[in-house]
């Protein structure tokens, strides 16, 4: 089995947050800021070099105002993310 951090799933998965982000207008440094983390950490988890886990991922999909199980059973369906909410500035 292919280590999660580099398998195509998991780039999926990271790929659904990057574009619930992208969907709501959010940039790194301001979800950083909502999450109580650097900027960094976004960048990293975004870029393939670091692995998020169960509770990170409800954090963010939180501070996207996003429902974390609807997010989960979407990318487990195998669809899209929706965005919840219009673009803000940040």
């Amino acid at each position: 089995m292919q280590k999660s951090l580099k398998s195509s799933e998991y780039a999926r998965l990271i790929a659904a947050l990057v574009a619930v982000r992208h969907a709501v207008g959010i940039r790194q440094q301001a979800l950083a800021k909502k999450l109580g983390r650097p900027q960094s950490f976004i960048a990293k988890y975004e870029g393939g070099e670091r692995r998020i886990d169960v509770v990170e991922f409800i954090a963010i999909a939180r501070a996207l105002d996003a429902d974390p199980v609807k997010l989960f059973r979407d990318f487990v369906a195998g669809k899209s993310p929706k965005a919840g909410r219009k673009p803000t500035a940040g």
